[in-house]
């Protein structure tokens, strides 16, 4: 794994600066635009509120949700349909995940993790491999989430590293450690199998 920085304390603008302050670095870099791949779940959605109000060039970002429902378009879970709201105003364009989309090179992929340690929706009963051969695959997760009870398409974990760099936002001490031990390569979760082959940097806000 490449360099890992853990940061603790930071409240929701802390993270959405930290965050805006990347993209305008790489929007210097590549004047034809970047593409960023962001997290469903609750945590992150409070930070993309904030994040859509950085002075940044959002018609040159384009963002794809790292995971989706299987839904229909419009559907109240949608991930998708979440970012598009808040994003898309700000001029921002918004890619829906299907089974055959092919996801470019990220300058940023930001993930949460699970309290199983599933990273986007890479449960654990989905066996995510770090070599594997497609860049998207439809997951059902076992057993389904109560919240959230729909079949999953998700960037797997070669899709998720095309990136210059890997953010995790977690919450919650257990979860910290559960990522810590991660790291350290003391269990075998999705997340840890993720860690193990990133070659980027990796900062986690905890």
């Amino acid at each position: 794994m490449a360099d890992l920085t853990i940061i603790t304390g930071a409240d929701d603008t802390a993270i959405a600066s930290w965050i805006g302050e990347r993209l305008e670095a790489a929007l210097t870099l590549e004047p034809a635009g970047i593409a960023i791949a962001v997290p469903g779940g609750s945590t992150p959605f409070p930070i993309l509120a904030k994040l859509a109000h950085a002075p940044l060039a959002w018609d040159r970002v384009v963002v794809w949700p790292g995971d989706e429902r299987c839904v229909p378009d419009g559907h109240p879970a949608s991930n998708a349909g979440r970012i598009r709201g808040l994003l898309e105003p700000a001029g921002a364009m918004v890619m829906p995940l299907t089974e055959d989309a092919r996801p470019p090179h990220f300058a940023l992929t930001w993930l949460g993790m699970g309290a199983d340690g599933h990273v986007a929706s890479l449960f654990p009963s989905s066996d995510p491999c770090a070599d594997d051969p497609l860049p998207v695959r439809r997951i059902r997760p076992e057993p389904l989430p109560a919240d959230a009870p729909f079949e999953r398409l998700s960037l797997t974990i070669p899709a998720l590293l095309e990136t210059d760099a890997v953010l995790f936002v977690i919450r919650g001490a257990d979860r910290r450690a559960l990522f810590e031990a991660a790291a350290e390569g003391a269990n075998d979760l999705p997340v840890a199998r993720l860690l193990a082959a990133a070659r980027m940097p990796v900062t986690c806000f905890s």
